[in-house]
């Protein structure tokens, strides 16, 4: 075998196995407006309002979200995702806080929701 060949096997070879895998795609619910659920640090239920915690590179804002609500009897399900990705460049991985009303959401206050974006850990400085 001609050693320019070998070399270039070994090369794509050691390349398969170097490359990292794809995220994990989440898919959004049947007949949501958005393709994938946005990874939230974190919920909190409020008085007025539910408080999210999403990933930001400085120019994250609250018309960036689409939510979606579902209704079955008494179960309500919420869902958010990100309508436009934030290009911004910073120097260190961020995070921001946006605040959606109940009645933005169309949802009384004290009704019990069930959230189905997953919750992951903050790393960040």
């Amino acid at each position: 075998m001609n050693r320019r060949l070998f070399i270039l096997a070994a090369l794509a070879l050691a390349g398969c196995a170097t490359a990292t895998p794809p995220p994990t795609r989440i898919v959004a619910p049947l007949g949501a407006g958005f393709a994938e659920l946005e990874p939230l640090y974190q919920a909190k239920a409020e008085r007025d309002a539910l408080t999210i915690r999403v990933s930001s590179n400085g120019c994250t804002a609250k018309a960036d979200f689409a939510f979606y609500v579902e209704r079955q009897g008494d179960a309500v399900t919420l869902a958010f995702g990100r309508k436009r990705v934030d290009h911004c460049r910073s120097f260190a991985a961020g995070h921001v806080d946006l605040s959606f009303t109940w009645e933005e959401l169309g949802l009384p206050a004290h009704a019990p929701v069930f959230l189905l974006n997953p919750l992951v850990g903050w790393r960040g400085p």
